[in-house]
């Protein structure tokens, strides 16, 4: 199901296992009569999300959690039961226009019990109220901040960061801030799943359509876009499109994508120039799955999540 190199069998629709393609069946039945955000309005869209009308399932709370802020942005705490190994600085997704920081308790529960990290999620403004650079600005604050009180405040300074979706963009858009505006290079590990790195659209990009509502389609990821991004703005700026930055001397990353995702080229494409770039990685390819499917039940999101928690934990060992 993963591996470092890229292998053809992992996108035949052989490769999809029964219980996802039923997944994505059902995926689709119940997204189809949604309404569309951008008709209903971000905010009533949030609100559905956190009554559990959206199209992920809905998420517990943590009762671990707490609630801090941290250069005057709220940020959600989950830690280790014990001495702390590191520190996940999370960030959510949600097409830099939806979802919050309390709604991955359970993920981030698994990776601060079997990593040993203390799991730090960011709430960062949202667009449309807030387009960029608020959502930047915001975990470019919290990451620096953590670099210098981490120890102090949690007893470790080894940090990793990571993130789904607008999140894998915005971790990722944080590493290449933090070393360029505040010279530090000293993340353990990058967690970037199904993350979306050219605000330009890549080929899988444009070529997924609309035909099929898999949580993510072309018109989706315009209308994202065009949410988070002022108009006139150059999207192949490497602060808005990673995929352009010089990335060398970044930390280790795993790259976490299903086949069946709208930013598929996303991943691949970033996987590809990071290596270039001199930085370890990992690539894990998950057949059938599509945008998000580490939030849905099964055996490739358990996977998924597994994997990611270990690869985390081994940033810190």
């Amino acid at each position: 199901m993963t591996s470092s190199l890229l292998d053809p069998s992992l996108f035949h629709p052989d490769a999809v296992s029964g219980e996802t393609r039923t997944l994505n069946a059902a995926i689709v039945q119940a997204m189809t009569p949604m309404p569309e955000w951008w008709d209903v309005g971000a905010e009533a869209t949030r609100e559905a999300r956190r009554q559990g009308r959206g199209p992920f399932p809905p998420t517990p709370k943590s009762p671990r959690a707490t609630e801090r802020t941290i250069q005057g942005i709220p940020v959600r705490v989950i830690a280790p039961i014990g001495t702390p190994r590191g520190i996940y600085l999370h960030i959510h997704g949600g097409g830099w226009v939806l979802g919050a920081c309390d709604q991955q308790d359970p993920m981030l529960e698994q990776i601060a019990d079997s990593a040993g990290l203390v799991c730090l999620s960011v709430e960062y403004r949202l667009a449309p109220e807030h387009p960029y650079p608020a959502g930047p600005d915001d975990c470019e604050s919290v990451a620096a901040w953590l670099v210098e009180h981490a120890k102090a405040e949690y007893g470790t300074d080894l940090l990793t960061i990571g993130g789904e979706s607008a999140g894998g963009h915005l971790s990722a858009v944080t590493l290449l801030r933090m070393r360029d505006r505040h010279g530090y290079s000293g993340f353990r590990g990058a967690n970037l799943v199904f993350g979306a790195f050219d605000m330009g659209m890549t080929p899988s990009q444009r070529g997924f359509g609309n035909a099929k509502r898999l949580v993510l389609r072309t018109i989706d990821i315009e209308k994202f876009a065009d949410a988070f991004l002022p108009p006139g703005i150059n999207r192949q700026d490497s602060d808005v499109s990673p995929l352009f930055a010089d990335l060398s001397g970044l930390c280790p990353a795993l790259f976490s994508i299903g086949t069946l995702d709208a930013l598929v080229d996303d991943t691949l494409f970033m996987h590809g120039r990071w290596i270039a770039a001199g930085n370890p990685a990992e690539l894990a390819v998950y057949p059938g799955g599509a945008h998000g499917f580490t939030s849905f039940p099964g055996a490739l999101a358990a996977s998924a999540r597994a994997r990611a928690a270990e690869f985390l934990g081994g940033c810190c060992a």
